[in-house]
């Protein structure tokens, strides 16, 4: 299956650059995600790298209908309703499995975004697990690893290291692009 994957990524001109980091409890952030094709470009290069990895989706993709197909590809549903509790949950999770590796997109939504969601830096900071950047690039059709960071608690530094690794990635719908940024900073 991940020989297929990496095909058909190649068959769709895309390359996939970097190499998983050793770890077994992480949060991996992808940006940016402006399009329903990051959906299917992020599994394909899960799969092509054998990731045991878990994402996030909002509740309303987990039907009865097509919510088997989202947790086949590691999907867990969240209500986004109540994201505290979310945060809580998924840093128990981190904590308690042997290995657990947590994918998620900081937009949030495909839709524009004044700011990224700060549930990731949460969840990082409170399990003290690092995050691991992955980016789709549609500027240079690159998916792949980027650095792994330790957080410090301290957020503006944390976020301007992401921010400078980030910061020349284009998404496939460039408009969409969230600012990197929390809203947390912006309230500052």
């Amino acid at each position: 299956m991940s020989k297929l994957c990496q095909l058909l990524l190649r068959v769709f001109g895309w390359k996939i650059v970097g190499e998983a980091p050793e770890l077994s409890h992480c949060v991996i952030i992808v940006a940016p995600h402006t399009s329903n094709w990051d959906f299917i470009i992020a599994i394909l290069f899960k799969i092509s790298k054998k990731m045991n990895l878990r994402y996030f989706g909002k509740d309303s993709l987990f039907k009865w209908y097509n919510g088997w197909f989202f947790k086949f590809f590691g999907g867990m549903p969240v209500d986004r309703t109540s994201p505290r509790n979310a945060v809580n949950d998924k840093v128990h999770s981190l904590k308690n499995a042997p290995r657990f590796w947590l994918g998620m997109a900081p937009e949030g939504t495909r839709s524009y975004s004044k700011y990224w969601r700060s549930g990731f830096y949460h969840i990082a900071y409170r399990a003290k697990v690092p995050i691991v950047m992955v980016f789709i690039d549609a500027k240079t059709k690159t998916v792949g690893f980027g650095p792994t960071l330790e957080l410090t608690g301290n957020v503006k530094p944390d976020m301007d290291v992401i921010r400078e690794f980030y910061s020349d990635k284009v998404g496939i719908k460039p408009h969409l692009t969230a600012p990197i940024q929390l809203k947390d900073e912006l309230q500052k």
